[in-house]
């Protein structure tokens, strides 16, 4: 005779068995449901069917589109900043150079000025200290300058 733990014991497996038998019919129903031929379909629901996945694509493709333009946008602008950059640099560097030209004490010929991002570098001959510190005066006037590195010497 069995003990009444032995028939709980089986019966908790009868349960089991039958949830795990009723798991696997429902699983099987709904994969058949899922692989249906699409000669099952009507023809409305083919082209419902069509309809919405080149919906899809478009949508897709229209995203795409959206991001390579802007991509393009701001790799023209970083161009853009890149070329106002270096022709604000060029302006700078004519503007020292035309305003070292008018002074007469001080060659423009002799003093090479370089301009990065606006910072200015003096490099040449200043025929006295008062001169070099006219060239570093000349140079602060000069719109867009952010610094000035004069390494002018002193030669009489």
């Amino acid at each position: 005779m069995a003990l009444p733990s032995q028939l709980k014991a089986t019966d908790m497996n009868h349960r089991s068995t039958k949830a795990t038998l009723l798991m696997t019919v429902t699983v099987a129903l709904a994969l058949s449901a899922c692989s249906r031929n699409d000669e099952d379909r009507t023809a409305g629901q083919k082209l419902d069917s069509a309809i919405a996945k080149t919906e899809q694509k478009a949508d897709e493709a229209q995203a795409a589109v959206k991001k390579e333009v802007a991509e393009a946008k701001a790799d023209a602008k970083d161009a853009s900043a890149t070329m106002d950059d270096k022709s604000g640099d060029a302006g700078i560097t004519v503007g020292v150079n035309a305003e070292l030209a008018k002074d007469s004490t001080l060659s423009a010929l002799r003093i090479n000025v370089d301009t990065t991002n606006g910072r200015v570098t003096l490099s040449g001959t200043a025929p006295d200290t008062t001169s070099r510190d006219r060239a570093t005066s000349l140079t602060q006037s000069v719109k867009g300058v952010v610094s000035v590195d004069n390494r002018l010497e002193v030669r009489s």
